[in-house]
Parts: C-alpha cells; sequence; structure tokens
C-alpha cells in the first residue's frame, strides 16, 4: 500500500459545492439552465469520483491535509478502497436520481430550492466518504443532516412538517453524540486520524461511553433500532427522489460511520473480548425482524419501502458486527445491493404515484399493465431485495450467511431466511396486483423517458451483477474487505 498526495479527493467535494452556488444563482433566470446545471453537477462529479479507480485499485491511498485547526486536528481527505467504493456507489446512483429529478419535479414547488440542495448534499455525503479523519467526517455528516432536513420538508404539508421535526431533533441527538465521541477519542488517542488503527486500545469506561456515542450518532442515520424512529415518517413524506436518496445513500452514511468505528477507532479484537460488538449484533437482529414485520401491516407504497429499508439495513449492521471476513464482505456488498434496489423501488413508486395519485396498495390494482416498464424494474428491485438468484440481493445474504458460519453463529441464517419470507410477504401482492388483479379506475400512461431511464439502468445492475461473471461492485467490496481486515491485522 503507497500513501500519494493527491488533490482529486478535494475536486470530488469541491465541483458539486462550486455547483451548488452557480445552480442558486443561475435558477431565478432559466429553470432549463437550473436543470442542466443540475445534471452536469451529479455527472460530472461521478466521473471525478470514477477518475480515482486506476489509483485505489493499484493499492494506492490518496491524501490531502487542507489545513490544521489545532495540534493533531486537521481537515483532511483520504481516499482508500473502502471509502472509495462508497463514493462510487452513492454517486452513480445520485447521478440517475438527478437525471430522474428533472421530469418528476417539473409540475412541483419550489424547484430552485430543491436542486441546490440536492447537490450540496451530494457533497457533504461524499465528504463523508473521502474524510481523512473523524473530525472531517462529522463535520460533513452533520452538514448532509441539516440540509437533508430541508429534503423531507419540501412538500411543506403539515405530515412533511412534523416528520421534519422528529428529523431534525433525532439529527441533533445524534450529532450531539458523536461529538461527545469525538473528543473522548481525541483525548485518549491524541489524533482522530482515520489513517491510524486501534485509537482507542483498551476497554475502559471512557471507551464504552464513546462507543455508545458512535452507536447513537451513526445509527440514528442508520435507521438502527430504537433509533429508526425518523425514518418510516420522513421518506413517505420527501418527494420520492429524495426518498430513493435518504433510503438508498443517506442511510450508507450511518453504515460507513459504524464501519470505520470498528475498525479504525477501536478494533475487532478488541471488541470481541469485551463483547460490545454483541450490543450492535442484538440491535441488528430486532432490526431486520422488526422493519420486515412492521413492513408486512403498512397500506402506504411509500410507508412500506421506508420500513422495509429498516430491515436491509438490519442485514448490514449484522455484517459488521460478526467481525469475520465474510460477513465484513457481505455487509459491504449489501451496501452496494441496496443502494440500486431501493433506489430502483422508490424511483418507480414516485413515478407509479405521480401518474396514478395514488398510494393506497389496494388502489394500484392493474398498473403493471398500463405502466409496464415501471413496474417490470419494480419488480426485478423486489425480486432482488427478496433475495432470489441470481440477483444481488441473493449474493450479499448468502455471503452473509457465510459470513455466520464462520462466525460460529449459524442460526443466524434462521434470520435471514425469515427476513426474506417476510419481503416476499410485503413485495409480491404489489407485483402480483399490479400485473394480475383489477383494472385502473383511470387510465395512465407511462413516465417520459428520463424517469424511465434510471430505473431501467438501476433494475438492469440488480440483475447483471447477479448474473454475470464480471461483478464490479463484489470485487470492490472483497478488495475493501481484504484491505480493511488487512490493515487491524
Amino acid at each position: 500500500m503507497q500513501t500519494i498526495t493527491s488533490f482529486l479527493p478535494v475536486w470530488v467535494v469541491l465541483f458539486p459545492l462550486a455547483m451548488t452556488f452557480l445552480i442558486y444563482y443561475v435558477e431565478k433566470d432559466s429553470d432549463r439552465l437550473r436543470d442542466s446545471f443540475s445534471a452536469i453537477a451529479a455527472i460530472g462529479t461521478f466521473i471525478l469520483v470514477a477518475a480515482m479507480y486506476p489509483q485505489v485499485m493499484a493499492g494506492n491511498v490518496l491524501i490531502y491535509d487542507l489545513f490544521e485547526i489545532i495540534p493533531g486536528l486537521k481537515i483532511t481527505f483520504r481516499v482508500d478502497l473502502l471509502g472509495f467504493s462508497l463514493a462510487a456507489i452513492s454517486s452513480f446512483v445520485w447521478m440517475l436520481v438527478t437525471i430522474y429529478s428533472l421530469d418528476y419535479m417539473s409540475h412541483e414547488h419550489a424547484q430552485n430550492r430543491y436542486y441546490p440542495t440536492l447537490i450540496f448534499i451530494l457533497a457533504s455525503c461524499l465528504g463523508i466518504f473521502v474524510a481523512g479523519d473523524l473530525f472531517t467526517l462529522f463535520i460533513f455528516f452533520e452538514l448532509m443532516s441539516v440540509f437533508s432536513y430541508i429534503l423531507v420538508v419540501h412538500e411543506e404539508t403539515y405530515e412533511a412538517m412534523k416528520a421534519g421535526y422528529k428529523y431534525i431533533i433525532m439529527a441533533i441527538i445524534g450529532g450531539l453524540a458523536l461529538l461527545l465521541s469525538l473528543i473522548i477519542t481525541f483525548e485518549i488517542a491524541g489524533t482522530v486520524s482515520l489513517a491510524e488503527t486501534n485509537l482507542i486500545g483498551e476497554a475502559s469506561v471512557l471507551g464504552l461511553i464513546a462507543f455508545f456515542g458512535y452507536l447513537i450518532g451513526f445509527g440514528m442515520k442508520a435507521g438502527m433500532f430504537p433509533l429508526h424512529v425518523w425514518l418510516p415518517d420522513a421518506h413517505p413524506v420527501a418527494p420520492s427522489p429524495a426518498s430513493a436518496l435518504l433510503s438508498g445513500i443517506m442511510l450508507k452514511t450511518g453504515a460507513y460511520g459504524l464501519i470505520r468505528v470498528i475498525f479504525n477507532v477501536y478494533s475487532p479484537d478488541m471488541l470481541s473480548a469485551s463483547g460490545w460488538n454483541t450490543i450492535i449484533t442484538v440491535l441488528a437482529l430486532i432490526t431486520i425482524l422488526l422493519g420486515s414485520a412492521v413492513a408486512l401491516t403498512q397500506q402506504d407504497l411509500k410507508r412500506r419501502l421506508a420500513y422495509s429499508s429498516v430491515g436491509q439495513m438490519g442485514y448490514i449492521l449484522l455484517g459488521m458486527s460478526l467481525l469475520t471476513e465474510n460477513a465484513v464482505m457481505g455487509n459491504i456488498f449489501h451496501i452496494f445491493s441496496h443502494a440500486l434496489m431501493k433506489s430502483c423501488l422508490f424511483l418507480a413508486a414516485g413515478a407509479v404515484i405521480m401518474k396514478t395519485g395514488k398510494r393506497n396498495i389496494q388502489d394500484l390494482a392493474g398498473v403493471g399493465r398500463q405502466m409496464p416498464v415501471t413496474m417490470i424494474a419494480f419488480t426485478v428491485a423486489a425480486v432482488a431485495m427478496i433475495g432470489v438468484p441470481p440477483f444481488n440481493g441473493f449474493i450479499s445474504k448468502w455471503v452473509l450467511g457465510l459470513g455466520a458460519i464462520e462466525a460460529g453463529v449459524p442460526n443466524y441464517i434462521i434470520v435471514l431466511l425469515l427476513s426474506s419470507l417476510m419481503n416476499g410477504l410485503y413485495y409480491l401482492p404489489i407485483i402480483v396486483a399490479a400485473f394480475f388483479e383489477g383494472e385502473m379506475a383511470i387510465p395512465v400512461d407511462e413516465v417520459p423517458y428520463r424517469m424511465l431511464l434510471p430505473m431501467v439502468l438501476l433494475a438492469f445492475s440488480c440483475l447483471i451483477f447477479g448474473l454475470f461473471p464480471v461483478n464490479l461492485p463484489f470485487d470492490l467490496s472483497r478488495l475493501a474487505t481484504d484491505f480493511i481486515m488487512g490493515v487491524v491485522r
């Protein structure tokens, strides 16, 4: 592994930040120019992230220190295999969702607020993934949390404002918990650099307080039980493109933070010896079963998808808590898989709601025959979510199962299978009703191609990354696992 000084990680954040201000200042003059700059911002950011691929795949770590605040505390950027992997999937999905937004938001209000916010949050999310230390990560994490509130309350209805209030209160609590943990880590280790490992190497009262602080701060954003309470309210009321990003990408920032906590702040050996990882395991199992069970009871389409996200994030939490190589690899690959699957589902749901004006699942019988491309994309993503081979969701659950066996807890596979069964019970009735039952009361047609294309590409990705022998996300997951496991060995 070689460390290379490169400004490219900074550009990954600076470019969408600069485009945010450009979009804000042109929006008053031309809607077309605003939309064009928004698309250019998302596409250009994805290209910048992809430009890091050759160096990262060569085993290099890209770093750049901006400036030092106090001795040991810097604003610094660092990209390794794990950070690059999440930045790549995030920028890819963000690009597709931004393109989808161009038509979806064309008849919505407050577009001049929506687009600058959307691109600013993209910069914040990428800032999390390319942060070189926990302080820089914390800054971007808080920026993302605060500005996400704007997307949650975008509709400005009573329900949206109520959900936004709950969300921002939880975000403030999580931010304060993270700040406390950050201070404790800096006091114990004298640094919060992610280039270091085992910052808190011994079990202690302060170390345990910091652990719970990290668990609250990052677990809240990841939708972990019992901190998930904001999620089922926030996702349904936000515009569907925002819901896709909240679930597909922003939940993963919490998961990423916890991975860094496990492998950089602490270490797998220390957490295993102290038994602290068991706390995450128990919460993960509850999160899986609770999210899936409650999703069964929901009749609002987006609310069902939101509770499904809770259950799916439980898989990711379980994978990181088991501390074995296969479990961690399954965890990282499921981050990829869930980003593709759930983004596709929310975009398809948004297309259906936009065209029919209906959100209740019972009212959507026959919609698949009138919007076949949209519902086929929904079906592919839903089947992948259930875990049917050869889709990507099957692969991530398979590897997680191997990780459970490797950790000596094969009974956890029963939880994965039970969750998959419940996934089938709440997804398959939607598909069957859409294609084989009833008729829509009012004829509808397909959405414009700029909305169809992102859904089709995401659905195709769910299949191709499970079926084809060349599986870039899986290869990245394997290499990222080898990297982070190798660092702590």
